[in-house]
């Protein structure tokens, strides 16, 4: 039960309400307390029955921690310590996980925080131990060319996705994915952004079919290597990452690289391997597409969408799992929109986690403006709190089957 000076201390939401700041101490006191049981009523009967250890949280966090463990970053460094700015960040409840990159993209420089198994592995366990709350480390080690873990450091040889595909071994598939498995769990990476369950309908893709991240352009064959891979990785104890939500296969450019728009060459059938993994639950999160579909929504694109990301995903598919955007310092992002907007139309589509890699441009504070700006938009009433605690609720239930923070 949360100790009355935990509620005073602790429960901040109520103080985004004008009125309540007018009362009386005791008064203020007691009112904390009927809204958190009202507001927590509202949570399990929205988000449903959370776990104890998430309820406590949930009970003990403030305002801005909930909203710092909506908050991925990427961070330049192959070592850490207490001078590092991430760390600062982490200790401040400022982020709630971090993405790692073996390339400084904007530095130009192939140097960025993978160097060896064994100083990756300090790397983790140093950011870990800064942690209030366990961190999601995550990367992006789908094989092939996409795959931040290189034979040169150290690390297994891979393959990409459609190596796999092409060759339609499902018990080939889960040897790799073991194989990537085993690794990530040795160095303390416990989230990998895969796999791509994009269909490989268009060969001239720059980003997905001429990457080679694709398995196939069927969506039940995507779906079945797809499966083993995910389950593959959960007897390590490493979460996934399925993407691109609503599909990136059939695109003629790249969102990394500027406004990407699908309208005349998307197909309904790139939903497939996601509402099929969805209904089987075999989801820990999805990521979100920069995509832009008129024919889903005329104005924004998926990330930015309520009628894409809540309509379909939420909605539709009924997933009530982790959604996190893709790097919002995208170029199909940043050009287009102003932060603030980017991060207001993000949470109210339904993101959880907002992922900002600092590997398009780096943007050292950019942890501590998206805190501040998320909360002046609670303080605004742009934003409630409910929805700020029902990510952080989704977040924790799934950080639960990390183990219990260092």
């Amino acid at each position: 039960m949360l100790a009355l000076n935990a509620v005073k201390k602790k429960f901040t939401g109520c103080e985004t309400y004008p009125a309540f700041r007018s009362m009386p101490g005791r008064v203020r006191l007691f009112m904390a307390c009927l809204f958190f049981c009202a507001h927590l009523l509202a949570l399990l009967l929205c988000t449903g029955v959370p776990s104890c250890r998430a309820a406590d949280e949930a009970c003990s966090a403030t305002l801005k921690e909930r909203i710092g463990q909506m908050i991925m970053v990427g961070f330049r460094g192959l070592a850490v310590d207490d001078e590092t700015p991430v760390i600062t960040d982490i200790r401040a409840g400022r982020v709630g996980g971090v993405i790692l990159f073996d390339h400084d993209v904007p530095a130009g420089r192939p140097v960025r925080n993978i160097a060896s198994p064994e100083q990756l592995r300090r790397l983790t366990g140093d950011l870990q131990k800064a942690a209030p709350i366990h961190l999601f480390i995550a990367l992006d080690q789908e094989g092939g060319r996409v795959n931040r873990l290189k034979e040169r450091f150290g690390f297994p040889p891979t393959v990409s996705q459609r190596f796999l595909g092409d060759r339609d071994d499902l018990e080939l598939t889960g040897r790799y994915a073991e194989r990537t498995a085993q690794t990530l769990a040795a160095v303390g990476v416990n989230v990998n952004f895969a796999p791509v369950v994009d269909l490989d309908v268009n060969p001239d893709n720059p980003v997905i079919g001429g990457l080679e991240r694709s398995f196939s352009a069927d969506p039940a064959f995507v779906t079945r290597h797809a499966r083993t891979m995910i389950e593959t990785f959960h007897r390590f104890g490493i979460l996934s990452a399925v993407k691109h939500f609503p599909g990136h296969g059939s695109s003629r450019g790249d969102s990394h690289k500027g406004f990407v728009d699908v309208t005349a060459t998307w197909s309904s059938l790139e939903l497939i391997p996601f509402r099929t993994l969805v209904e089987n639950g075999l989801c820990d999160m999805v990521m979100t597409a920069h995509i832009f579909n008129e024919k889903l929504d005329s104005r924004w694109p998926a990330t930015l969408s309520t009628k894409v990301v809540g309509g379909i995903l939420r909605e539709d598919m009924q997933f009530q799992g982790v959604i996190v955007s893709d790097d919002l310092q995208m170029e199909a992002i940043r050009s287009f929109y102003e932060t603030g907007v980017v991060i207001r139309r993000a949470i109210e589509a339904g993101c959880d986690i907002l992922l900002f890699a600092n590997n398009s441009i780096y943007e050292e504070d950019i942890a501590a403006r998206a805190q501040r700006l998320i909360e002046e938009m609670v303080d605004r009433g742009e934003i409630t709190p409910e929805r700020i605690d029902r990510s952080f609720l989704r977040i924790q239930r799934l950080k639960e089957r990390l183990g219990t923070a260092p």
